[in-house]
């Protein structure tokens, strides 16, 4: 497909996805040979509109009317032809103000990256909080309660703690629980979800099991409550923007044709789902935490049915090592994609650098090339 989209072809693709942005209306041939100043014939643009088309780049609404990007179109508009569109200086100064103003308040940042996500870029934004990377074991108590009903209390490494009674085949003594205890103290100090999923493994994999089949039993719930807790802090997301997403044309009925206005409302319904519960967007994060730069998805690109008429740019932010989260935009496939991905990775180049603050680790420069 590459090999016959031409230079002249990539061009007007650029054209088409530049202009359906900035005006939302499908793009004729007779517009881009006039506001443009081509040195064709509308004929030419015409045979190339439906050249792309061909290709997959572009698509007609109606028979009558002129083109608009596909995803696919987008997708190339994206990763070749999109030119790069840094924030201003003004704009960075002002957003690097607002967070310095609230450096010492930790909780205030999530807020505040949604909220200068939102209005800068215009869409909705989405943000988590910073949290380590997996959550990693500390301690743990067995405590015998009645016959053979046991307390576990688990500690993890950020403070949190996990409770749950066990029942146990048989009663076992609190110095033989004790014992028990301190067995997986040691094998699991300061240790993440996978190391002990691991561990756990390779002792099952052993002629002789070191654990015995207690401390397989507890190892396994120990397991299920630090893979719970990490699931717990994918589905922790923040949301801002609604009303700015809400008046991109994709969602006002008074201004698309009549037959459109029910699928515009459905929009706006699977929007408001999408920020109110984070369906959708929870499957995103442990792929963008795992990642390195801005991730783009778009339209038909995403596992969920819900999320492809949507777009979303997601970048991690953080210490590496330490903590991370994501942040990022989400609005209609027609995004302006070169001001999101510049304010997204912006605005987590900021977030970073307050974290390696914190974290006493030395800053890099906040300013885009």
């Amino acid at each position: 497909m590459a090999a016959i989209l031409t230079e002249r072809r990539q061009f007007i693709l650029k054209l088409v996805v530049q202009e359906f942005i900035e005006t939302a209306i499908p793009v004729a041939s007779e517009t881009l040979v006039r506001k443009y100043k081509l040195r064709v014939s509308s004929a030419t643009v015409r045979n190339e509109l439906a050249a792309l088309e061909d290709l997959g780049y572009l698509t007609q609404l109606h028979i009558s009317a002129g083109r608009i990007p596909t995803d696919a179109g987008y997708r190339f508009f994206v990763e070749n032809l999109m030119d790069r569109a840094p924030l201003s200086p003004a704009e960075q100064r002002t957003i690097r103000h607002q967070f310095y103003q609230v450096r010492s308040e930790l909780d205030q940042w999530i807020h505040l990256a949604a909220t200068v996500l939102a209005r800068t870029a215009q869409n909705a934004s989405v943000v988590t909080p910073p949290r380590s990377y997996q959550s990693r074991f500390k301690h743990l108590e067995l405590i015998a309660i009645h016959d053979t009903t046991v307390l576990l209390v688990l500690v993890l490494h950020d403070g949190t703690v996990k409770q749950q009674t066990l029942t146990l085949d048989t009663a076992r003594s609190q110095e033989d629980l004790r014992r028990y205890s301190a067995r997986i103290n040691e094998r699991c100090a300061d240790i993440s979800t996978s190391q002990i999923e691991e561990l756990v493994m390779r002792d099952q994999q052993r002629e002789h099991p070191e654990f015995s089949d207690l401390e397989q039993q507890v190892l396994e719930v120990i397991l299920r409550a630090m893979r719970q807790f990490e699931d717990q802090i994918n589905e922790e997301i923040h949301s801002d923007g609604l009303i700015e997403m809400l008046s991109q044309p994709e969602f006002i009925p008074a201004l698309i044709k009549a037959e459109d206005a029910e699928r515009a409302v459905e929009r706006m319904r699977c929007a408001l789902e999408i920020l109110t519960s984070g369906r959708g967007l929870s499957l995103l994060i442990p792929q963008a935490l795992a990642s390195e730069g801005v991730q783009v998805v778009i339209g038909g690109e995403h596992s969920e049915d819900e999320m492809r008429e949507y777009s979303v740019v997601l970048s991690r932010y953080g210490v590496n090592g330490a903590v991370a989260g994501v942040l990022g935009i989400i609005g209609p496939t027609r995004m302006s994609y070169p001001r999101s991905i510049s304010t997204v990775r912006y605005i987590a180049s900021v977030m970073s650098d307050l974290l390696r603050e914190l974290y006493g680790v030395e800053k890099r420069s906040l300013d885009q090339d």
